[in-house]
């Protein structure tokens, strides 16, 4: 999973005349729903996993597990082309919809990985976006050049996947994980950043709640990859 949104400065009109307060009340609305979706996916994958006939339906058939793939692709585009003319309310129904839906591909590393090494795994990346966040949220240098190099080096990753499907090479492998955390590690500072500054500029009502919604699906993609990253080299395979 390395889909990334993007979030749109135009979701709400900037307003010289917010308070504090509002840019608060957004900051704790991002990582309300942001951790609200990390549970579903993690409760959904969990039961995915532990459900026979589930697994039997998305894993024996390849064309399953392609559809919901590619139904987690088309919800990140539509959430970010389409953001000013959904209401609050679908753009949020949509995120809880894509946190159900990659719980369902997630269920996968529960197959894979002992619990122990996946419990493990989340501690690890728990510390590390939680520094990074405060990081972003803190800091006074502007990190959208930093931004710009992550969103380039997250096209490569990407390419570079690819074409290990046909390679199957583990070194590479390696490389792309190891690239990918330190990727995933500043885009979580950088994301934090731009939705602190988006935040400052709302005025309330529904561009109040289309920010904090965009701004939770930011975090969770880079969580969420960060994780699977961090996995690669972290989780204990149940066939050891």
């Amino acid at each position: 999973m390395i889909e990334r949104n993007t979030l749109n400065r135009s979701v709400a009109a900037p307003s010289a005349s917010v308070l504090q307060d509002t840019q608060t009340r957004v900051i704790n609305q991002v990582y309300t729903w942001m951790s609200l979706g990390l549970a579903l996916t993690a409760t959904v994958g969990y039961y995915t996993a532990g459900t026979e006939a589930l697994r039997n339906i998305i894993f024996s058939n390849g064309m399953v597990l392609i559809g919901l793939v590619v139904a987690q692709l088309g919800i990140v585009f539509a959430l970010s082309a389409a953001i000013n003319r959904l209401s609050a309310a679908a753009a949020t129904g949509l995120f809880i919809l894509y946190a159900a839906l990659t719980g369902l591909t997630f269920s996968a590393i529960f197959l894979v990985y002992t619990s122990v090494s996946i419990a493990s795994t989340f501690f690890v990346t728990a510390g590390t976006f939680a520094a990074m966040t405060v990081f972003g949220h803190t800091t006074k240098r502007d990190l959208t050049k930093l931004g710009s190099i992550a969103f380039m080096a997250l096209i490569g990753i990407i390419l570079a996947t690819v074409v290990n499907m046909f390679l199957q090479n583990s070194l590479l492998e390696l490389i792309v994980s190891a690239v990918g955390v330190l990727l995933f590690t500043a885009l979580t500072a950088y994301d934090a950043q731009r939705i602190k500054d988006m935040a400052a500029t709302v005025s309330g009502g529904e561009s109040e709640a289309k920010v904090a919604v965009m701004g939770a699906l930011a975090l969770y993609l880079d969580f969420i990859n960060l994780f699977l990253m961090l996995l690669r080299f972290l989780g204990v395979s149940r066939d050891n």
